[in-house]
């Protein structure tokens, strides 16, 4: 049987990611793995923990540019 292939990581939501992170992990964790699986296994891992991590800074940029914006108009409004 062949696998199905994965999904890009670009694509994946942060939950998407987030969940398929956690399988990486305990995937590693279980063990039981040849060492060129356990190698994929923490590449995929490293590039979804990548794809959280630009996620969440590209979530913070928008907050922060909202607030400033909020700031902005309150002080327009004085």
């Amino acid at each position: 049987m062949v696998d199905a292939p994965e999904p890009s990581v670009d694509s994946l939501s942060y939950e998407q990611a987030r969940d398929e992170l956690a399988g990486v992990v305990r995937g590693l964790e279980t063990g039981g793995l040849t060492l060129e699986q356990s190698l994929a296994l923490w590449e995929r891992g490293e590039r979804l923990a990548d794809r959280c991590q630009s996620l969440l800074d590209d979530a913070q940029r928008r907050l922060d540019e909202a607030q400033r914006s909020d700031e902005a108009n309150d002080s327009a409004s004085e």
